[in-house]
């Protein structure tokens, strides 16, 4: 940023009108959030099943490649943070960046409506490009209309947490029933339909964002001097000069696309830390303590994110979704975890507070969502080894419906109080970049998941002896995980300097 944005940012937000107890933007940061969380997450339960069935013929070797682009195309979502965040805080400013960023995302929704695996890919390519520009600054502008100091700031992002899970939670059941009740069968479903809802559901956030940001008053406007129309022509053309790119990174595959990753996180540390090192001794600690959660937050969403993969086949095909009045619909599963954020999310952030001095510390919140994360794949260790029906060769429903509420359990102890956590401990300069790299940690997870799920498929799709092998290793690797973070806890909290 100039020097003007800098002094900017160090200033209060302004006088915002309050509802329900927040500043009003938040209401129409949720309700934006809401409607790109719908374009997100309608897609998410029908790519891996479209891949097997449009190009791979239905066969069940099709699912390890499914899996492998569906992580990494997840890891590119939130790889592409890094340079939104950089976009934002130096070039665009967050409001242009959104408005850009929701264009493209729109239009690379429709594009994976066409049954052609090229323009399929460069659809996801240009779904990621725009997610780069969107996702992490509207979680930023989220942090600016509070003041630093400001004790509603947690439950903000707890609140802005639950926009996310409604139009998560909706956009599954509604886009499955498009699918398979309306345009399609149980059998054949309708996918094209799902991408051109959820390519809908972009264009209303596009547009609720647009009427409603002279709310923010002029937070996340442009940097000085930077207000004409040309440095959104410049964005427009880069956009679309990175899609191609981004559709080779998906071409070189999971394990190529790791090393890139990883390569990427090493280079933002290091920007981090001499930004952090200029800022004095504090500045530096509060970046090493970001930086550590940061590798901890990458276990998490490794095993995590087998929601849209592996767990997807699992549903399909190991798990005996017969409930005597009806057969519970796979995709139906992606709303599980929704439900369970908005019915658990107020009471585990009235919870927090009402610990008082017993409230746990950022880090060990942390560990405690892996440590969940890693019940609930004991739970799947147990089903699969134990209560596989003898002659359906299936496990009970209610293992994985459990599965999905233990998970939510976790992500709530770690998913929104990492968003705060950023804008607390980031370099005042870069808090755009730093909530780039925390989307970059969540996306080096997926990309993993990605690897991992082709592991627990195999070559010729999931069996429960494959999946069993699998998740005995997750749960492993994430209570010894969980564990380890636990007894770091105290040095990370001595790294922050008294944020809470």
């Amino acid at each position: 940023m100039s020097g003007a944005a800098t002094s900017a940012a160090a200033l209060p937000p302004p006088a915002y009108d309050q509802l329900l107890g927040h500043p009003k933007p938040l209401w129409m940061l949720f309700m934006s959030e809401f409607w790109e969380r719908f374009a997100f997450y309608g897609i998410r339960w029908a790519l891996v099943l479209y891949i097997v069935a449009q190009f791979h013929g239905g066969d069940a070797a099709g699912q390890q490649p499914a899996g492998l682009i569906y992580g990494s195309y997840l890891a590119l979502v939130y790889a592409a943070a890094i340079f939104g965040g950089l976009v934002a805080d130096k070039y665009l400013g967050y409001q242009r960046s959104i408005l850009v960023g929701a264009v493209f995302m729109a239009a690379g929704l429709f594009m994976i409506a066409v049954p052609n695996e090229t323009v399929f890919k460069l659809g996801l390519a240009t779904i990621v490009v725009g997610n780069g520009l969107f996702k992490p600054i509207i979680s930023t502008l989220v942090g600016k209309i509070y003041a630093t100091a400001d004790e509603r700031r947690d439950s903000g992002f707890t609140i802005f947490y639950m926009g996310i899970n409604l139009g998560a939670m909706i956009s599954p059941i509604l886009t499955q029933i498009l699918a398979a009740k309306i345009f399609g069968t149980e059998a054949m479903p309708a996918y094209k339909v799902v991408f051109i809802a959820a390519g809908i559901g972009m264009v209303i956030s596009l547009f609720w964002f647009w009427l409603g940001r002279a709310q923010l008053k002029g937070v996340g406007e442009a940097p000085e001097g930077a207000n004409g129309i040309g440095r959104i022509v410049a964005v427009f053309v880069g956009c679309a000069a990175a899609v191609p790119v981004v559709y080779a990174l998906l071409a070189m595959g999971a394990a190529t696309l790791q090393i890139i990753l990883t390569v990427m996180f090493v280079a933002l540390a290091g920007m981090l830390l001499v930004e952090g090192i200029k800022n004095g001794a504090q500045a530096r600690d509060k970046v090493i303590a970001m930086l550590i959660i940061f590798a901890f937050n990458i276990l998490f969403w490794m095993f995590f994110e087998q929601a849209g993969s592996s767990f997807t086949f699992l549903a399909d095909q190991i798990v005996n979704r017969d409930l005597g009045f009806m057969t519970f619909p796979t995709a139906w599963f992606q709303s599980v975890n929704s439900v369970a954020i908005i019915v658990l999310a107020p009471l585990i952030a009235w919870g927090w507070v009402k610990m008082g001095s017993w409230n746990p510390s950022i880090p060990r919140k942390f560990g405690l969502g892996i440590i969940f994360n890693g019940l609930a794949f004991l739970l799947l260790m147990i089903a699969l080894g134990s209560m596989v029906d003898p002659e359906t060769m299936k496990i009970p429903f209610w293992t994985l419906f459990a599965v999905y509420w233990i998970q939510s359990i976790g992500e709530l102890c770690l998913s929104p109080i990492g968003l705060s956590m950023v804008t607390k401990l980031a370099p005042l300069r870069l808090v755009g970049f730093g909530m780039g790299g925390w989307f970059l940690s969540t996306g080096i997870g997926n990309n993993l998941s990605g690897i991992f799920a082709g592991h627990v498929s195999g070559e010729g799709g999931m069996t429960a002896a494959s999946a069993l092998s699998g998740y005995t290793f997750g749960f492993w690797a994430l209570v010894i995980g969980g564990v380890s973070l636990f007894l770091l806890a105290p040095l990370i909290q001595k790294l922050m300097h008294g944020v809470k």
